[in-house]
């Protein structure tokens, strides 16, 4: 079992990050997945069998303003997940994603420290709170298990209904956005 998790984000936009910003964000989120994938999907392929668990983000499926290079290398660490899936697939090995959502964790914690963009943030999902390192764990423990032997290629967003309530986030004629 392999799980591909490492992140770094440097703020800019397309516009404006400069090419070392950009190739540094591809090489840890991206290329450092496709390297650690080559040398234990080895292994597995030789075993016959074997899972891996690409650890993306949210950003892989929303764009986000000013962290345009974040974004598009998270979404190829989906499309290198699918990819492993469709070659090593009938070799016996699966190749999943994961996207988690806010997540709170020491790295995050700046997010939170003022209570008003942690209420606003925990009101945009529908679990109506923040995750936790352990809601990102026990999908990846499934991913990585026997009992996930069916799933294979699969994207799965871990983010307390974020993205099922976007739509309640944009504001439409006689209704408050954000309303419960």
């Amino acid at each position: 079992m392999l799980v591909n998790n490492a992140g770094l984000l440097r703020a800019g936009g397309i516009e404006t990050i400069d090419l070392d910003a950009w190739n540094a964000m591809l090489q840890v989120n991206l290329t450092g997945y496709m390297l650690c994938a080559q040398a234990f999907g080895r292994a597995m392929l030789a075993r016959g069998s074997g899972a891996i668990v690409h650890v993306a983000s949210i950003a892989a499926r929303h764009p986000q303003t000013h962290s345009g290079a974040y974004s598009a290398s998270k979404a190829a660490v989906a499309m290198l997940a699918r990819q492993l899936a469709a070659e090593w697939g009938p070799r016996g090995i699966r190749s999943n994603t994961v996207c988690p959502g806010m997540i709170r964790t020491p790295l995050s914690e700046s997010f939170y420290a003022d209570g008003d963009i942690e209420a606003r943030r925990s009101a945009m999902t529908a679990s109506r709170r923040i995750g936790r390192p352990d809601d990102i764990a026990n999908v990846v423990a499934f991913l990585a298990s026997p009992r996930a032997g069916y799933v294979n290629g699969a994207e799965l967003v871990v983010d307390g209904g974020l993205d099922a309530m976007l739509m309640d986030l944009v504001p439409r004629p006689g209704y408050e956005a954000g309303a419960k």
